[in-house]
């Protein structure tokens, strides 16, 4: 067993438990962590600690993409079905890291008020295409702010399929 004591002065959104007897002082939080891994403790905790919001991730791909209901009569549909799920989940995975840019992970449903359910048209003038969004104030800035995002990406993004 691993006890991990947080200072919520310190880290004001530490997750854990009060503990009844650091109830005069209540400034820490405590998680315990209980494995049959033989490492260090930093090291457990470190490997546990980021699992925390996998049940979220879960749910993303059941209600967001539809991971729960795709089953298909043959396995090799079922498999390109769980394949372009998985693309499209770290495409967008991709999109929050690289153009949002936020420390919060909005989950597809968000993105897709935020960012994809938006009015527009495309235009064709002197030889150029042009993509017209109905957006304005600072819904306008905002998107701009996210072109400009995509617009200094340089470097092609490289991908392992491993």
């Amino acid at each position: 067993m691993i006890a991990v004591r947080k200072d919520i002065e310190v880290l004001a959104k530490a997750t854990g438990k009060l503990l009844l007897f650091d109830e005069p002082v209540g400034h820490y939080r405590y998680s315990l962590y209980v494995t049959s891994l033989d490492l260090p403790a930093q090291q457990v905790w470190l490997s546990y600690k980021d699992r925390a919001d996998a049940e979220n991730r879960i749910k993303e791909l059941k209600y967001d993409f539809g991971l729960d209901s795709f089953c298909m009569d043959k396995f090799w549909a079922t498999e390109a079905a769980f394949r372009t799920i998985m693309m499209a989940y770290n495409l967008m995975s991709l999109f929050r890291q690289i153009v949002l840019q936020s420390k919060s992970q909005a989950t597809l449903s968000t993105l897709k008020f935020k960012c994809f359910a938006l009015g527009g048209w495309i235009t064709k003038h002197a030889g150029k295409t042009t993509l017209n969004i109905s957006a304005c104030g600072e819904k306008q800035k905002w998107l701009d702010g996210l072109f400009d995002i995509v617009r200094q990406i340089n470097q092609p993004l490289q991908f392992s399929i491993a």
